[in-house]
This record gives structure tokens, C-alpha cells and sequence, in this order.
């Protein structure tokens, strides 16, 4: 594991939620496409930058969460959020659910897929 999680939240994740997270994981490296450039970039120069840097991918986009695209275990983590609707509030509370239900450990390499009512952690076969 790495001594610090880097996180790379998408151009669709609200802005402000990258405050809230680094407010609630303060060891943790949480960067917005916004902040690096990406604005405006299609998915796959925002998944190159996240492999680049060693950084997690947090997206309500549902193409991070292909594995034939994105396969568990051949990049850094992808945290797909499928709640709606996607306001701030949305996603700080999946991602407070993230933080309790699922250990910092268990993210790095795995998909894991933020619903309403489950998370599920798939790992590299």
C-alpha cells in the first residue's frame, strides 16, 4: 500500500467535494481535473494522467467502470459513483459511506462501484 492515497476525482465530480475529502482524509493527496489541466479532456487522457501520477480515479462515469477498458489490478483504482442525483451532497454522503464501509487498503487497484443501497469492491482476478 502506498504511504498516501492519491486521488484524481473527474470533471464530473463537483469541485468543492475535493475540500470535503481532503478535510476528512487529510493524508491523502485529493487533486480535481480542474486543479491539473484536464478540464475538458475525454477519459482517456484523464486515465493516463491518473496512471502517471499513481492516483485513484474518482467518476460518475460509467466507462471507468468497463474492465474490458479498465481492467481491476492494471491501474491505480476507479471509484465509479452511480448515485443520483449528482450533487455535492450526493457524493460526499457515497463517499462518507467509502470511508466507513471500506478499509484505504481495499481501493488502490480495485473497482470499486458506489450504489444507493451497496458498495462493491472488485478486486484483480
Amino acid at each position: 500500500m502506498p504511504d498516501r492515497l492519491h486521488v484524481l476525482l473527474d470533471q464530473n465530480v463537483p469541485r468543492a467535494v475535493r475540500d470535503w475529502l481532503r478535510a476528512q482524509r487529510p493524508g491523502w493527496t485529493v487533486v480535481h481535473t480542474s486543479d491539473v489541466g484536464l478540464t475538458g479532456k475525454k477519459d482517456p487522457e484523464v486515465f493516463a494522467w491518473a496512471q502517471s501520477a499513481g492516483a485513484v480515479v474518482v467518476s460518475f462515469d460509467e466507462d471507468f467502470a468497463d474492465r474490458r477498458s479498465f481492467p481491476a489490478g492494471r491501474h491505480h483504482g476507479v471509484v465509479r459513483l452511480r448515485v443520483w442525483p449528482t450533487t455535492i451532497e450526493e457524493t460526499q454522503s457515497a463517499l462518507a459511506r467509502l470511508l466507513a464501509e471500506v478499509s484505504e487498503d481495499e481501493i488502490p487497484g480495485s473497482l470499486v462501484i458506489i450504489g444507493r443501497h451497496r458498495i462493491r469492491v472488485r478486486r484483480s482476478p
